[in-house]
């Protein structure tokens, strides 16, 4: 009977850790949401920047070709190539920076994708632990009634002798 009652113990000691798993996995997926969710707002704000500047980028570059054409108007229309010049390297770093910086928050946001599924099915194993414990919990207490029954019967018996 003792053995039994260890044994039910240590049962519920399982199902209450597989609980505190389940639980802990199941925040750690929320977060994991939350990151995402984070990431993509991120991402969205990357690629509205890259319009920006590759729209800043076009008008740059018309630009530069107007000074092209001025060129020959004399020593200003010079300086205006220069000065335009400048800031179409300027933007193409910018550019350049935007797209590596997209291309990073991608590959990031892959990562945490698969860290995602990672964490669900973690979460999936763990509920169907904590569902097969319950079981277990179940047909033992069951047993359990059952035999208590069975013995309160034969101590009854034995008291009527």
């Amino acid at each position: 009977m003792d053995k039994f009652k260890e044994k039910l113990a240590a049962l519920r000691e399982e199902v209450n850790a597989a609980d505190a798993r389940a639980l802990e996995a199941e925040t750690k997926a929320k977060l994991l949401q939350d990151e995402q969710i984070q990431k993509d707002h991120e991402i969205t704000s990357l690629k509205n920047k890259l319009t920006l500047v590759e729209a800043d980028l076009e008008k740059a570059e018309n630009r530069i070709a107007e000074a092209k054409l001025n060129l020959d108007e004399g020593e200003t229309s010079k300086t205006v190539g220069e000065t335009l010049a400048r800031k179409v390297s300027l933007l193409e770093s910018e550019l350049d920076n935007a797209e590596r910086n997209l291309r990073e928050t991608t590959e990031k946001l892959r990562q945490m994708d698969i860290k995602a599924e990672h964490f669900e099915r973690k979460v999936q194993q763990l509920e169907n632990e904590r569902d097969t414990y319950e079981r277990k919990v179940e047909d033992l207490t069951t047993k359990y009634n059952g035999i208590k029954l069975e013995l309160d019967d034969t101590l009854k018996s034995l008291d009527d002798l």
